[in-house]
């Protein structure tokens, strides 16, 4: 339970700190170092047309840099329609960018707070859902596509991002949060070819409750699988297996594990490790390769401070050569 409490206390005082964030006008900055910049959820495009790296995450604003070391920003990227389920201004969560077929494709988790679809065990869940935009240029800006909605409108979802599976299809694959079903889950959804919507369902590729390493305590004190999904993120080693790194907590530690699959496929089955893949109190990382080809992790570090949370982007270098995905030190851009 004291694993549960600490985490929606968390995640409200994250929410309120996000809202006052956003309220207030934003000035673009310039030579930032990487640790100066307080972002959950990095995700980093290294864009080969324009030599440049674009960082963006929860708060949907956009970093740029040359070099990784230091950079400028935040600036406004996102045109979402004031009209949609979203209304006028949602909340935007782990947003990525992924170029695909010669464009650039916005995963976001957008929250109408406005709306609420549920209330379970005392908790009004909000309107929140993966969506996504689209662009031609990597820094924006990213507007809407044919499709009202990805995904079904009561369920929270979050965390969607992109993979390209053996089928040779499109796939969201995203997170239904456990606020609703109280296990979360880690699921998969067929995309349009130009990713304007999906097709039809979701499926379910595993359960919170499946990780050994995930944990918390019930209302006794027993200890037992924590309920958190987070942060999806899919890659593929040198010899082409298939893995996924994911977030959820050991009590009140926020924790990445990495999962393989069995069929080298998003179907799975699905076979955690037993131990988490980086260090603890890290977590929603993803990968990608430098502009000169150096593999890295980007992560963000997480402290709560007098009950709130603060979140920095790291950089580990990482490792693919082999049949695992191998996590190193901490890297320090020159």
């Amino acid at each position: 339970m004291k694993s549960f409490v600490f985490t929606l206390l968390g995640f409200l005082f994250f929410t309120q700190n996000l809202n006052a964030q956003e309220s207030r006008v934003r000035e673009v900055r310039k030579n930032v170092p990487l640790d100066s910049i307080v972002l959950s959820d990095p995700f980093i495009l290294a864009d080969q047309k324009t030599k440049m790296y674009y960082m963006t995450g929860t708060g949907g604003m956009l970093w740029k840099s040359k070099d990784l070391k230091l950079w400028e920003g935040p600036y406004q990227v996102t045109k979402t329609d004031p009209n949609s389920w979203m209304g006028p201004k949602p909340m935007i969560w782990a947003a990525e960018i992924h170029a695909y077929k010669g464009k650039y494709y916005y995963f976001a988790t957008f929250t109408n707070r406005a709306v609420m679809i549920d209330t379970v065990r005392g908790n009004a869940i909000e309107r929140r859902a993966c969506h996504v935009l689209v662009s031609d240029k990597p820094d924006g800006p990213f507007v809407p596509m044919q499709d009202p909605t990805y995904l079904p409108a009561n369920m929270p979802t979050l965390d969607g991002t992109l993979w390209v599976d053996k089928d040779g299809k499109p796939y969201m694959v995203y997170c239904y949060e456990w606020l609703q079903n109280w296990n979360g889950t880690m699921e998969k959804i067929q995309l349009k070819p130009d990713l304007s919507g999906t097709i039809g369902k979701g499926k379910v590729l595993f359960r919170a409750s499946d990780s050994p390493w995930s944990r918390e305590k019930d209302e006794n004190g027993q200890e037992k699988p924590n309920k958190v999904t987070d942060g999806p993120y899919l890659f593929k080693t040198k010899t082409g297996r298939l893995g996924m790194i994911w977030t959820s907590w050991i009590h009140d530690v926020y924790t990445q594990g990495v999962a393989y699959s069995e069929s080298g496929t998003l179907d799975g089955p699905w076979i955690h490790e037993k131990e988490p893949i980086t260090p603890l109190n890290f977590g929603h990382g993803m990968l990608f390769r430098t502009l000169d080809g150096k593999l890295l992790m980007s992560i963000h570090s997480h402290k709560s401070i007098n009950g709130r949370y603060r979140r920095i982007p790291h950089l580990f270098q990482a490792d693919l050569s082999g049949d695992k995905l191998v996590v190193g030190k901490l890297y320090s851009p020159k």
